[in-house]
């Protein structure tokens, strides 16, 4: 059974609990609930709503039954209300910063503040975008036209490294194009995406956006829904592949922004003194666990020592912490399960003897999921920490000879998410960058997006793109009208 907690009209947002589900224009709660953990100490944070087949089945009907409305409503009248709530999230900024780095771990001063402002930001910006009719032929006789009309419920599902802004990501552009969504946060980060849900209630319509928070096997009921046009997923590779095929029930559209094993490579002439802090934090910003950190560091041999020597000492002093804490600059690892497999790459590299001159033991006893800044000098090419994505604060350092291995190096992976290349000669430097096989590349600058920029893996790094006028147009249908005059 499940209860109204609250009215749409009277929703007061109290971040600290308690958490319900937003459905059809309410706040809900269930009968179960989970336990939600700080990473830094390991300890419940809060109990968040466990979800059922019911509450999905409800959730879904929800918002089949508003995409009508939804849908025919004027495109502008559609924008302003997704600005609208653009202003409504950024009335609770600061509580949307401190949730994020109570259950998610990064640092509040800096990359949860960034991601909250970021995600408002987007929420905004894309809440003015459109995408315009286009005409194909207009002569005497006859007119072609090509619209783009939503596609009905989209089912989003959501990860937990960037919880806030790739949820944000989904809904805005979901909305503005005339669609209705349920999204399903990750179980391990589900309360900032509960709280910005219960603040859209106080803006849309009932049911143009749901969110229901459980266990993975709500994902599967929603790639499985027939009622469920589109999927927009954020995840892994291998938790893709799933969502793929179980979507196929019903041809469902799909956008998979998955897993990356980026390269950065530092050709002879770059100016390597001046960009090891941005390298830094290119790799190791958010401890390592974002899908576009430069996981593999080339650095050409001439240069390579002397950067290992200043990477090492520009990394010692970042200190790694409680979120919470000022001088924290990099926090613990969000869960568990992640904090396992990283055990267990950090112990295959001592068993195998690799050059560690940073890092490389997990100090157990400590009460959070810490993980110190690790980087590893030059390991084989075939190593684990080579081959596979950490997505934690590990870095290997290898040493190149030539242009022609480094991109064959860097293009010898199932993963093309994004890469970047560094060098005073510009031009080489993007001779190099044309032809890695990446769906994002960077010149000597790493890690910008834009609203109107389109974000997307290659080969196992995805299918299709989110943001620009493409990832609008993701949302959607094409649909071509001809007229005879």
């Amino acid at each position: 059974m499940s209860a109204d907690i609250t009215e749409r009209s009277t929703v007061a947002v109290d971040f600290a609990g308690p958490y319900g589900l937003s459905i059809d224009g309410k706040l809900i709660e269930t009968n179960k609930s989970f336990d939600v953990f700080n990473p830094a100490t390991n300890e419940v944070l809060a109990q968040a709503p466990e979800g059922t087949a019911e509450h999905m089945e409800a959730a879904i009907a929800a918002a089949k039954r508003a995409f009508p409305a939804w849908s025919a409503m004027d495109a502008d009248a559609r924008g302003a209300l997704v600005e609208a709530y653009a202003d409504a999230l950024d009335a609770h900024k600061e509580e949307l910063i401190t949730l994020l780095t109570q259950e998610q771990g990064k640092p509040r001063h800096s990359m949860a503040k960034g991601e909250v402002e970021a995600a408002i930001h987007w929420v905004r910006e894309v809440g003015k975008r459109r995408l315009p009719v286009e005409v194909i032929e207009d002569t005497d006789s006859h007119v072609v036209e090509v619209h783009h009309t939503p596609l009905g419920v989209v089912g989003a599902i959501t990860p937990w490294n960037f919880p806030v802004l790739l949820g944000l990501w989904k809904v805005a552009p979901c909305l503005v194009t005339g669609n209705t969504m349920v999204m399903k946060p990750s179980p391990y980060t589900p309360l900032c995406t509960l709280r910005f849900g219960e603040i859209a209630q106080q803006v849309f319509p009932a049911g143009v956006l749901n969110i229901v928070s459980g266990g993975n096997d709500l994902g599967q009921q929603m790639t499985e829904h027939p009622d469920i046009a589109k999927i927009s997923f954020t995840g892994s590779t291998a938790t893709g592949k799933k969502v793929m095929a179980s979507g196929s029930t019903n041809l469902k559209r799909i956008t998979l922004e998955l897993g990356g094993n980026d390269a950065a490579i530092v050709l002879a002439d770059a100016d390597w003194q001046a960009i090891v802090p941005t390298l830094f934090w290119a790799a190791f910003g958010n401890s390592g666990q974002w899908c576009i950190a430069s996981k593999r560091l080339y650095v050409h041999r001439s240069i390579h020592a002397q950067f290992v020597e200043a990477f090492v000492a520009y990394a010692r002093d970042i200190k790694v912490g409680d979120g919470m804490d000022p001088a924290t600059g990099l926090g613990p690892i969000q869960n568990r399960m992640q904090f396992g497999k990283l055990k267990d790459l950090f112990a295959d590299v001592k068993a195998n003897g690799y050059d560690v001159p940073l890092g490389g033991e997990i100090d157990e006893s400590l009460a959070g999921n810490f993980v110190p800044v690790t980087i590893v000098n030059n390991p084989p090419e075939d190593s684990r920490i080579v081959k596979e994505e950490p997505f934690g604060p590990i870095l290997p350092i290898i040493a190149f000879d030539d242009v022609e291995e480094v991109i064959a190096k860097a293009n010898d992976s199932p993963f093309g998410l994004a890469g970047s290349v560094w060098g005073r000669d510009r031009d080489a430097a993007i001779a190099v960058a044309k032809r890695l096989e990446t769906g994002t590349v960077w010149v000597n600058e790493i890690h910008l997006h834009g609203i109107d920029v389109p974000f997307g893996g290659h080969k196992q790094s995805g299918l299709g793109v989110e943001n620009g006028r493409e990832g609008l147009a993701e949302f959607t249908n094409t649909k071509t009208y001809m007229f005879k005059k």
